[in-house]
């Protein structure tokens, strides 16, 4: 083996391919997008014009809709990190707590989901949400509320707010399993010593559990973070980004401006944009979430 690492024409033998597929999946896409964000070009091989910073100046001035894509995202963002979280957390405490086979059903059933296609999980809502056969409707008429009745992904003040429910419901199971890890890999021993001391209930949680969860909770604010960001399959089986853009998120508008009003170059700027966006939140997470290592 000491032959083989003191060799250098087998070290890069072993490097080359995974460096090759690097190269070529990751930073050659990404070179090539910058070079396309400078051109006014409609498609791949079509005539390339130089426009120079025009597609970056239109968007970070004059494109309203693009704003109005990376607040969403932000609002979703906000809603994993606020909402989703603690909830995850809270629940995996309760699993933990549970114990025996109810623990177990109750772990596959929270995971359902996440299993689920991401087209089932969109066909499945959008029936429920039906603002004529939905099951939301049909209840709310049931209990005698027919005032609250609403076309839930059909109106620009409700839709918003039903996609960013049902992507926090869809992504509930990957936030709790990896809670659920980290709370299962607290020592027992550190809630018996503080039960000794008189910490009981929510203060024992808070005492314990929270603060030893600080590295997994890093990587999930960050993640979440990402995934807002991102977001996109949901977004176009459902609404497409509608009505009148109230649910326009960055990948689907990309996605809009490339192949539907064939603004290729356009699109490649908003793709630049998106990754530096990614860069600096995530960025931001890591300074915000950063703890100092964590012993038990």
């Amino acid at each position: 083996m000491h032959k083989v690492l003191s060799n250098k024409l087998a070290i890069f033998l072993f490097v080359f391919p995974g460096l090759a597929f690097f190269i070529l999946t990751f930073v050659a896409p990404i070179i090539l997008s910058g070079y396309y964000s400078f051109t006014d070009t409609v498609g791949p091989g079509t005539d390339v014009q130089m426009v120079g910073f025009e597609n970056y100046k239109n968007l970070l001035f004059h494109d309203d809709r693009f704003w109005f894509a990376l607040r969403n995202a932000i609002l979703l963002g906000l809603g994993f990190v606020i909402l989703q979280h603690p909830i995850c957390i809270l629940f995996a405490i309760l699993l933990d707590r549970i114990g025996g086979r109810a623990e177990k059903w109750f772990r596959t059933i929270f995971f359902i989901p996440c299993v689920i296609s991401v087209v089932v999980i969109s066909r499945m809502w959008l029936s429920l949400l039906d603002p004529t056969f939905g099951m939301f409707n049909k209840v709310l008429s049931g209990l005698g509320l027919e005032s609250l009745q609403h076309v839930w992904l059909g109106d620009s003040h409700t839709a918003l707010g039903s996609l960013l429910a049902i992507l926090i419901w869809s992504g509930f199971g990957w936030g709790l399993l990896f809670y659920y890890a980290g709370v299962k890999g607290i020592p027992e021993e550190l809630y018996e010593a503080a039960r000794i001391d008189g910490a009981t209930g929510v203060k024992l949680h808070l005492r314990i559990t929270v603060p030893l969860l600080s590295p997994v909770i890093s990587v999930q604010v960050t993640l979440a973070i990402i995934t807002a960001l991102k977001q996109m399959e949901t977004v176009y089986l459902t609404t497409n980004g509608g009505p009148a853009d109230s649910t326009q998120f960055l990948a689907v508008y990309l996605y809009n401006q490339a192949f539907s009003a064939s603004k290729y170059g356009y699109a490649n700027a908003i793709s630049i944009l998106f990754i530096l966006v990614c860069l600096l939140a995530t960025f931001v997470a890591n300074r915000i979430t950063r703890n100092t290592n964590t012993e038990y």
